[in-house]
C-alpha cells in the first residue's frame, strides 16, 4: 500500500514539474523577458534561464530584499504579506514574486 501512495506522490511530483517547466517557458517567451530565476527559501537558486554568476548575483540580493520588504510589510500590518514586488530602473524592471517555499523572479526590458 505505501507504495501505491509512493507512486502517486511521484506522479504528483513529476505533474507539478512540468507544469512549472511549462510556465517558465511561457514567461520566457513573452516579449522582453530577459530572464527567470527560481530561487528557494535560503536565497539558493534552483532554476534559471540566466547565466551563473548573474543567476547568483540576482538571487542574493533579491532573497535579502524580499526578506526586508516583507519585514517592512508586516511591522506596517502584521496581518499582511507582500505578494508581488515590481522595481523599475532605467535599465529593466524585476518582478518578484514570493510564495511559501520559493519565490519567482522575472527580469526584463520593459522597453522591448
Amino acid at each position: 500500500m505505501c507504495n501505491i501512495f509512493a507512486g502517486e506522490a511521484k506522479v504528483s511530483v513529476g505533474s507539478k514539474m512540468a507544469e512549472v517547466e511549462e510556465t517558465l517557458k511561457r514567461l520566457q517567451s513573452q516579449k522582453g523577458v530577459q530572464g527567470i530565476i527560481v530561487v528557494n527559501t535560503e536565497g539558493i537558486p534552483v532554476k534559471s534561464t540566466m547565466d551563473s554568476p548573474t543567476t547568483t548575483q540576482y538571487a542574493s540580493l533579491m532573497h535579502s530584499f524580499i526578506l526586508k520588504a516583507r519585514g517592512t510589510e508586516r511591522e506596517i500590518d502584521p496581518q499582511n504579506d507582500l505578494i508581488f514586488l515590481r522595481i523599475h530602473s532605467k535599465k529593466n524592471e524585476i518582478m518578484v514574486t514570493p510564495d511559501k517555499d520559493y519565490f519567482l523572479i522575472v527580469i526584463q526590458n520593459p522597453t522591448e
